[in-house]
């Protein structure tokens, strides 16, 4: 009987999987190869495999410390894998950890991940007042006048690359209008000086500021104060609250030993503090205030104290221009060969923007104290990252396009920021709690054991395949060698391509593929029995049992396929790399199925091999075929 849809020609589709192989181990030896031929073989391997670093990020909503909703610890998870993954980090994997951590999983040892879980919210404040930082308590000594009669820091900057020449000769850190736009421009201040009050910084405006005692707190807040209350003492405390300006310790000697207790608190007792109380007590320092818990002065409604250089202490102004009005951030070279980084701004950012800098630059209000100014008697604007102020610069201009952020940046510096910026702040702060090394040792091990098993799984279905259906179970044979190939050279490709790294879920997926491949072997040899059985001679049962099995084989490989998916969609870490195996193993096989198997079994049935039953595997089919007809039942129907 001819084949119900005409001879096959099989050389055309093993051909086709021949062109496959060829194309799929070009791309393995030089598409973006290096190194010996033993090692463009090599694919990525994860940490369970060949050793990594493990860190958990506890998380805190506030200083107050309740812990995150659900949804911003989610949003914080996807912004902490972008960053992870911007730095070119193989399967990273960050899953959340009950209702407070994430931990964060990276192959290869002693990884640095200090900057991935900085909250990086970034706040562009004026500073409003200037003083010593030492934490010392001592008189402090008058500003020095400046040609616009202005107070302002002293002492030389050091130079960076990206600097320019100010009217004063100076130069340092600074933000820098874009050469693609705006005008005006940024002078800096020095970031080596350490700034004094004066006796005229109580009578200018912004020292009208807000007791201690008047500014609106969450509850839980308001009992720490009191607990650092009854710490430091009530006479302590009174003297604190009292202050309007930074302590003139010369006018009042008693002051320094009432204010001393405050040089014993902890950063985090500092951190429930006032603003103001923070700036004006002397013996409270940059020592305590840098240490203060993430997210101590994230508040953009409020005024903050930080510091520069662990020198400088400043009051700075409600956050006017925020982290999410940047639209994109990036590390590039200025025209001196430093490295910068380039802020975008929003449209409704770059407005907020040219406010802040033309509030700056006519000092709006006078709210700038005579000792916050520049060199040119403009008020200074502080570029704050979580709680550190990256620079202070001088603004000489109104700007009405975009900046940079310029200082002694190292590339690496500068992407850091860049990509911290660009990813987005996260929405909740972090403290590193543990971190840990996986061992290269115990990874091999790992490595073996899945190896291991991966070979008895596939020698057992050989042995079945070969005592069950004998010169067929070399077509199994082939067929899980060709498709071990081809997930193999997937795997070196993907790993070079797109950084997938085979983990050991991902031996596990490759392994259960076995089993789905050695059931459309099943299927299709008993059907092909099937039609034996039935009086078709071999070489016309093979094309008849492939029309009757394809369509099952296709739809057990659809099933599986589409459960892979759906665990890759919904699952994370290292079962999202176990679907992504078995997604990849079982659309190879498919290939097997349709370029080899079909047509390796045409080229078969026109063996005189295939004839026999204890050859070809077809058991008592053939013989069944070869005895005579017996007449049936008109009546009775086969099964």
């Amino acid at each position: 009987m001819a084949p119900p849809q005409g001879q096959m020609r099989p050389g055309r589709q093993l051909a086709v999987l021949g062109f496959i192989f060829v194309v799929l181990y070009l791309l393995v030896f030089f598409a973006g190869a290096s190194g010996s031929w033993k090692d463009r073989l090599e694919p990525k391997l994860g940490l369970d495999l060949i050793g990594g670093t493990r860190v958990t990020l506890e998380a805190t909503n506030s200083v107050d410390g309740k812990p995150p909703t659900a949804e911003n610890l989610e949003e914080a998870r996807e912004i902490i894998e972008s960053r992870v993954n911007a730095f070119g980090v193989a399967e990273a994997e960050v899953v959340t950890e009950g209702n407070r951590n994430i931990v964060i999983s990276l192959p290869g040892e002693n990884r640095n991940l200090d900057d991935v879980g900085e909250a990086a919210e970034l706040r562009f404040r004026k500073v409003l007042k200037a003083a010593s930082g030492s934490g010392v308590a001592e008189a402090p000594p008058a500003a020095m006048p400046t040609p616009s009669g202005s107070a302002a820091p002293t002492g030389s900057a050091t130079p960076s690359g990206a600097a320019t020449p100010t009217p004063t000769g100076s130069a340092s850190p600074k933000v820098t209008s874009s050469p693609s736009g705006g005008q005006g421009g940024m002078a800096p201040a020095s970031p080596s000086a350490t700034p004094t009050p004066s006796a005229s910084a109580s009578a200018s405006p912004s020292a009208a500021a807000p007791t201690a005692s008047s500014e609106p707190v969450p509850a839980s807040i308001e009992e720490q104060r009191k607990l650092v209350e009854q710490k430091v003492g009530a006479a302590a405390w009174q003297a604190a609250n009292g202050l309007q300006a930074p302590a003139d310790l010369t006018a009042d000697p008693s002051l320094a030993e009432k204010l001393k207790p405050f040089g014993t608190l902890s950063p985090q007792e500092v951190a429930v503090l006032p603003a103001q109380m923070q700036f004006n007590v002397p013996t409270i320092g940059c020592a305590q205030l840098d240490q203060r818990p993430p997210a101590s002065i994230s508040d953009p409604k409020q005024q903050v104290v930080s510091c520069e250089d662990g020198a400088s202490k400043y009051l700075l102004d409600q956050a006017k221009v925020l982290g999410t009005d940047v639209s994109d951030a990036d590390a590039v070279l200025d025209q001196t060969n430093a490295w910068v980084v380039s802020l975008d701004f929003t449209g409704d950012g770059q407005g907020k923007w040219t406010s802040l800098t033309r509030e700056a630059f006519t000092n709006e209000g006078q709210a700038c104290d005579a000792t916050a100014l520049g060199q040119d008697g403009k008020c200074r604007v502080a570029v704050v990252l979580d709680n550190e102020i990256v620079s202070s610069p001088e603004i000489q201009g109104v700007l009405t396009g975009n900046s940079q952020i310029t200082g002694q940046f190292t590339q690496k510096d500068a992407s850091t920021l860049a990509g911290q910026l660009r990813y987005g702040a996260l929405p909740v702060t972090f403290e590193q709690q543990e971190a840990q090394n996986v061992t290269a040792t115990l990874g091999a091990s790992h490595l073996r054991a899945g190896l291991l098993a991966a070979g008895i799984g596939m020698l057992l279905v050989i042995i079945y395949a070969f005592f069950y259906y004998r010169l067929l179970g070399s077509v199994i044979f082939l067929s899980l060698i060709l498709s071990a190939l081809l997930v193999f050279g997937a795997l070196v490709v993907l790993g070079r391509q797109i950084g997938f790294t085979l983990t050991l879920a991902g031996i596990a997926g490759m392994i259960v593929s076995l089993g789905v491949a050695a059931d459309s072997f099943v299927i299709y040899f008993e059907r092909l029995k099937d039609e034996i059985r039935e009086g078709r001679s071999p070489r016309s049962a093979v094309p008849r049992a492939w029309i009757r099995a394809r369509r099952t084989i296709i739809s057990a490989n659809a099933i599986t396929l589409l459960s892979a998916v759906v665990l890759y969609v919904v699952s994370v870490g290292t079962v999202k790399g176990f679907a992504f195996a078995l997604g990849l193993a079982t659309v190879l096989d498919l290939v097997v199925v349709f370029l080899f198997r079909h047509p390796i079994m045409t080229m078969f049935a026109r063996t005189r091999a295939f004839l026999s039953p204890r050859v070809s595997g077809l058991g008592r089919a053939l013989p069944a075929r070869n005895q005579p007809t017996q007449p049936r039942n008109p009546r009775a129907k086969e099964a």
